[in-house]
């Protein structure tokens, strides 16, 4: 109980400290083009100071249950895959640990799904807030208006989560075999810190890096509004989405945002797992 407080202590540090970043983000992806410079938008997404952490009411609430599903069926799907030399050496291989990871990224979409789609809806709606998001997709379309973009967001989170965990497995690996090779034995609690840190922020830039342009046609899906897509009275489902973003930017389009995204990715989440 007390390591889950304590991740999920954490993990709303980070949502809430990395929260102007994701803004910017979402908000640079859900642009057509590229032309426009970050520094001519920016000052007007935060007119006031509630402003840097506006759609972070639902990562904050979904985030307990999420890590949850996340790190359960991750351990449960790992333990599967693997023999009990490698359960007992700690030793799994990293294909095993990509499967795993995408397994639990792929079950997590039930609450991920979501939490997006308020998040971004609260993010690119200045007047209306997590709550009122919520409600109102809710009370038009049922629950099942909160998953509109669930199937890329799904998709997302399984590539995501499958490169996460196998790249923060890997960085593991090699910071403790380079010390190995150094000759060097015991380490202080700070240099373990820093080296967890450091291999959480390379595996957060990987992930995002490998599912990024589906993030962006993701953000673009769950934008819309109820009756705010381009065909007549009808939203856009994904491949029409992407299809439309490439029509107005190009390829460029799908990494619109990705400077920011790396950031962020790289100071805020050794923080989330």
């Amino acid at each position: 109980m007390a390591d889950f407080y304590a991740g999920y202590i954490s993990g709303a540090i980070g949502i809430l400290l990395g929260s102007p970043l994701d803004i910017l983000k979402v908000h640079l992806q859900s642009r057509s083009t590229t032309t426009t410079t970050t520094s001519s938008s920016s000052p007007s997404l935060f007119p006031t100071a509630t402003s840097y952490v506006r759609g972070t009411a639902a990562p904050l609430l979904g985030y307990g249950c999420l890590n949850a599903i996340l790190f359960h069926t991750y351990n449960r799907t790992l333990s599967l895959l693997s023999t009990p030399q490698q359960q007992q050496q700690q030793q799994s291989s990293l294909a095993m640990i990509w499967t795993a990871g995408a397994v639990s990224g792929a079950v997590s979409f039930v609450l991920s799904a979501p939490v997006e789609l308020v998040k971004v809806r609260a993010q690119t709606r200045p007047g209306e807030n997590s709550y009122e998001v919520a409600r109102g997709v809710v009370k038009r379309e049922g629950v099942r208006g909160l998953y509109l973009g669930g199937g890329v967001t799904g998709v997302r989170d399984s590539a995501g989560y499958g490169f996460y965990f196998w790249a923060y497995e890997y960085m593991k690996r090699l910071l403790r075999y380079e010390e190995a090779a150094g000759g060097g034995g015991g380490e202080g609690q700070r240099a373990a810190s820093m080296k967890t840190l450091l291999a959480g922020g390379v595996a957060g830039c990987v992930s995002w890096l490998s599912v990024y342009p589906l993030d962006v046609i993701k953000t673009r899906v769950q934008a819309q509004g109820e009756r705010e897509g381009l065909l007549g009275n009808r939203r856009l489902g994904t491949w029409e989405c992407a299809k439309s973003a490439y029509a107005g930017g190009g390829g460029r389009v799908f990494f619109n945002g990705l400077g920011v995204c790396m950031a962020r990715a790289f100071l805020v989440r050794p923080l989330l797992v």
